[in-house]
């Protein structure tokens, strides 16, 4: 019994961990000042492709589990297969996100610069409630590890490595179809450096609160 609340507390906090995550996108793209590296590719393909952003990352996000599987084969593991699921309610919450702050509009640049930060404290503060619930990666991130693995290179390189050339394939595909960097802005170099600074500040309080609640 106490199995299944624990696991029921673990999709509660991964799942809220997920939407948090989705909802901090909706508000980058929102500000207009840039989104973040890893939605830097989906988000340059919807606006190339006039698609909804949320579809575009469920696709993005399935293209990185085919990856995963040709880089591993044998060695990807059954559970990494839930990544599907993830991929498709992570499109799903960056959908439902980016129709609920419709009415929000930032005009001057300090009111978008606010979304902007409330952006980076949302997507902060969903990375650690998934990573807690410790359940499966996100897309990105198991592509990230499945190249660690394959390669023997560090996971931190492998990561920047992963975000430079995601902001590089918008730029080159924004530049190429629409003529313009929309998204890459200083949004996106203030969530390169600064998500990393606020998971690490926000999880001595944040991530103690949620293993108390998992338990």
């Amino acid at each position: 019994m106490m199995d299944v609340i624990s696991i029921t507390k673990r999709m509660i906090v991964y799942i809220t961990g997920l939407f948090l995550l989705a909802l901090g996108v909706a508000f980058s793209i929102k500000s207009g000042l840039g989104v973040s590296p890893v939605s830097s590719f989906p988000y340059a393909i919807s606006l190339v492709l006039e698609r909804d952003v949320g579809l575009m990352s469920t696709v993005v996000f399935t293209f990185y589990i085919l990856i995963q599987i040709l880089l591993l084969r044998r060695n990807f593991e059954l559970k990494n297969f839930l990544q599907l699921a993830v991929a498709s309610m992570f499109g799903f919450f960056v959908s439902a996100s980016m129709a609920l702050i419709i009415p929000l509009n930032p005009v001057s640049y300090p009111s978008r610069l606010a979304f902007l930060v409330i952006s980076l404290f949302l997507i902060s503060t969903g990375i650690i409630f998934y990573l807690t619930a410790n359940i499966v990666s996100m897309p990105p991130e198991g592509m990230v590890l499945a190249i660690q693995k394959t390669t023997g290179i560090p996971f931190s390189k492998v990561k920047i490595i992963f975000d430079s050339t995601s902001v590089l394939l918008a730029a080159v595909l924004l530049m190429s179809f629409v003529g313009n960097l929309q998204g890459l802005r200083e949004g996106t170099l203030l969530a390169a450096f600064g998500v990393g600074r606020l998971i690490g500040f926000l999880s001595k309080w944040l991530r103690p609160i949620l293993i108390s609640f998992i338990k």
